[in-house]
């Protein structure tokens, strides 16, 4: 590790000890969707019907790096090893990290039904090529109620962890819900799942420990227990999903702060808005409580009329809740 921290890490280090405020919320640039969706992740041209080249996909990379407003860009090694040469990650002050699995639920190309099975566990990258790059990188698990299915996804996590150590790297933890839904009987699938991630990492010492969850919004209850549930070993962030509305955009990082989490990283939510940049810098605002959800999508469209870009909705339509978890706890 650098003997200057990075803002993550300092971030990171408040929020253990309690002393965190809300400038201390970290946000993460998820640009690894080509490690799911393909190259149908980088977007459609509207002329073509084809898929964007990879060199837009890592133009937005850069772009987001040096508006100072992210602390982590989160990439696949492709990318990473691409990109090595033309960012200096730590001159803004950005933590890089790489995705070191994919499990088959979340291989969502074009024409692909594989999000209809269970995950099977899967790795691409390597750990040590990875390594020479960054020191931080993603594992992704998803839990189903299924012992055997279960079992072999803690094994491989056991796998991981063990490698990852070895070679000094760094990981956070997803925790994918199912694609599908599964019995958990009379319980909620949200406290299912915090119950599978605390006994998950139960009996994993801190040096082995993720730095924080990436996990689905479950809800305010669901949330507020997890986060509250031993902040010290455990800091709880959140996935942004599909790219929804503006006010979905802020409700979901507005609610998921104010109910525990303390990370969010969002991959469509940023590269599908229609100014990625002023969507990050009005996720701070509305965190660090300048501003409303609401009042968030006016300024937000007010700036884009003033900057000539053409909106993808009316006002109107993107001041809606649409994602249906976040409409109990909307204002």
């Amino acid at each position: 590790m650098p003997s200057k921290l990075l803002k993550l890490d300092q971030k990171l280090d408040r929020i253990r000890s309690g002393s965190y405020t809300p400038e201390d919320f970290v946000i993460a640039d998820a640009k690894d969707g080509d490690m799911g969706g393909g190259a149908g992740a980088t977007g459609i041209d509207s002329e073509t019907g084809l898929a964007k080249p990879m060199s837009v996909y890592r133009s937005a990379m850069k772009e987001m790096v040096a508006s100072d407003l992210i602390d982590i860009m989160l990439m696949s090694l492709s990318s990473a090893e691409a990109l090595a040469a033309e960012i200096d990650y730590r001159s803004y002050d950005v933590t890089p990290a790489v995705r070191l699995n994919e499990g088959t639920d979340i291989w969502g190309f074009r024409g692909a039904n594989y999000r209809a099975h269970a995950a099977q566990a899967f790795r691409t990258a390597r750990i040590d090529r990875a390594r020479a790059l960054c020191d931080l990188g993603l594992y992704a698990v998803t839990f189903y109620n299924d012992v055997e299915r279960d079992v072999a996804t803690l094994e491989a996590y056991f796998r991981f962890r063990d490698e990852a150590g070895a070679a000094g790297m760094r990981h956070f933890l997803e925790v994918f819900n199912p694609a599908f839904p599964i019995d958990t009987g009379d319980e909620d699938v949200g406290i299912y799942i915090n119950d599978a991630i605390v006994r998950c990492l139960a009996g994993v010492a801190r040096a082995d420990r993720p730095l924080f969850l990436k996990m689905q919004y479950n809800g305010a209850r669901a949330m507020a227990e997890l986060a509250a549930f031993d902040p010290e070993n455990l800091i709880v962030g959140i996935l942004g999903g599909s790219a929804g509305t503006a006010r979905d955009t802020f409700e979901l990082i507005s609610q998921a702060e104010r109910f525990g989490a303390r990370v969010a990283l969002f991959g469509r939510k940023i590269y599908f808005a229609e100014d990625p940049v002023e969507i990050v810098r009005s996720m701070r605002r509305v965190v660090e409580g300048d501003i409303s959800p609401e009042e968030a999508v006016v300024a937000y469209h007010d700036h884009l009329e003033k900057s000539g870009i053409s909106s993808i909705r009316t006002l109107e339509a993107d001041r809606q809740v649409t994602d249906p978890i976040l409409i109990a706890e909307a204002k």
